[in-house]
């Protein structure tokens, strides 16, 4: 079937930004590393990555090497190259940053992975079952780590996910230009070829309960992550034109959205990453005018400053100290303006960062066909309990050493346990923390063996 020009488009609009490294380029990137006995950059990764070791095998053409180094300490090494905040950690600790450029650790780490994953280069083989069985709730970053790790100890992993594939905030969360799809999908596959199963649009609760999973499986993890952009709970949410961010950047993941923002004018709430992606997706939906509203200041804005200059590149308008007070619709039932109230920052602080305050009588409407709501994501309060798990507002608690829960059998990784000044919610810090979590389960199953 011959493709139409929307869709070409559409793809084209959204095809990713950022070119990898040629060979050439590659090799002489790598050739600059110091290859540092005590490397620093290795320190900074939260993964711990060998840098110079990979980095290192890139020259002599021991590309598969270089993959797998990056890829054992961390199962979601090709994403991370491309949406971690590598200026922040371990290009930022680079030792050239005091002389010249640091090594652009992120770019070689993309080449290495590139290349395993065109290659269709399988990294790690299964070994023989020992026996034992482990669920994961969850399929995303922090759950897949968890699974590959245990499948290296030889468990019987299953993995069951709500999503009609596996890979969570990778494969759904993120818009394609950043992270496309198939290079998530890729890392669902590395772990699938341990043998782990993957069980998907299979929802706890609906598909099979807790006690179920409790009564045939000997350890489980909970990695079930966030759940849909929490409610403003102001009037007009209910109206057409406003959208959750996440379903907003999911839809972009497979077809247009119906390409309703063509020539429009669309107001995003909100100045986290994922705002970030929802903005620059209206760009390149056609959205003729894009503003970010948020109630604080650039400096409380929790994206990341690649993120925030990526979209000002973009043409989005940043309006800083300004909240929403409510939706305005039309008869038909769409929205059509947004009543606005500017704030201010009080001396109180909340979650780490100042209190934003509205100024009395400082209400004023902005014209707008489209809303992004980007404020942050609600728990899954329902399925945390229904396993019976000690939380705190949906924050699940566990022993920061072993990640266990108030369950003995159950353990916890990745954004469920994020929040309430805790953690730092990035790809790669779920990443280690599913791993940190499988090695914590081999420890008590193996501790339970042996009496």
């Amino acid at each position: 079937m011959k493709e139409s020009t929307s869709m070409r488009d559409f793809k084209a609009n959204f095809a990713e930004v950022k070119e990898g490294l040629s060979r050439k380029e590659a090799v002489e990137e790598a050739n600059r590393c110091l290859y540092c006995y005590d490397a620093p950059c290795i320190q900074a990764c939260p993964t711990g990555i060998d840098i110079p070791s990979f980095i290192k095998k890139i020259p002599s053409g021991n590309l598969k090497g270089s993959a797998k180094t990056i890829m054992a300490a961390n199962p979601m090494g090709a994403s991370c190259a491309r949406v971690c905040p590598t200026e922040e950690l371990c290009e930022g600790a680079c030792v050239l940053n005091h002389s010249t450029k640091p090594i652009m650790i992120g770019d070689l780490q993309r080449y290495a992975t590139d290349w395993a994953r065109h290659n269709d280069t399988q990294l790690f083989q299964p070994l023989q079952s020992n026996g034992k069985t482990v669920a994961i709730i969850g399929g995303g970053p922090a759950g897949l780590s968890a699974a590959r790790e245990l499948a290296l100890f030889g468990y019987e992993v299953t993995i069951f996910e709500a999503e009609k594939e596996a890979g969570g905030l990778n494969s759904f969360g993120i818009v394609s230009f950043r992270l496309p799809q198939a290079i998530s999908f890729w890392e669902v596959e590395q772990v699938r070829k341990l043998n782990v199963k993957i069980k998907t649009n299979t929802k706890i609760g609906k598909d099979i309960s807790a006690k179920s999973i409790m009564n045939q499986f000997d350890a489980v993890i909970f990695a079930v992550g966030m759940a849909n952009v929490r409610k403003l709970n102001i009037p007009g949410e209910e109206l057409e034109g406003v959208f959750d961010a996440i379903q907003f950047i999911k839809s972009t993941k497979s077809m247009p959205l119906n390409e309703t923002l063509s020539g429009k004018n669309v107001v995003v709430i909100g100045a986290g990453n994922t705002a970030i992606d929802g903005a620059t997706c209206a760009v390149r939906l056609g959205a003729k005018d894009v503003k970010i509203v948020y109630r604080r200041t650039q400096e409380e804005m929790t994206a990341y400053d690649f993120e925030y200059h990526f979209a000002k590149q973009e043409g989005v308008e940043f309006r800083w100290l300004t909240a929403p007070k409510r939706f305005i619709g039309n008869e038909e039932g769409k929205v059509v303006a947004m009543e606005c109230v500017k704030m201010q920052l009080s001396e109180r602080v909340e979650g780490g960062r100042r209190l934003a305050v509205p100024i009395k009588n400082s209400e004023f409407i902005v014209e707008v066909d489209a809303v992004i709501m980007a404020i942050g994501q609600e728990r899954h309060q329902s399925l945390i309990e229904e396993f019976e798990l000690n939380h705190l507002d949906g924050v699940v608690q566990v022993d920061s050493t072993t990640f266990v829960t108030s369950n003995s059998r159950i353990f916890a990784c990745g954004d469920v346990i994020f929040g309430n000044g805790k953690g730092e919610a990035m790809v790669v810090t779920a990443a280690q923390q599913g791993k940190k979590a499988a090695y914590s389960v081999h420890a008590s199953l193996m501790s339970r063996a042996s009496i």
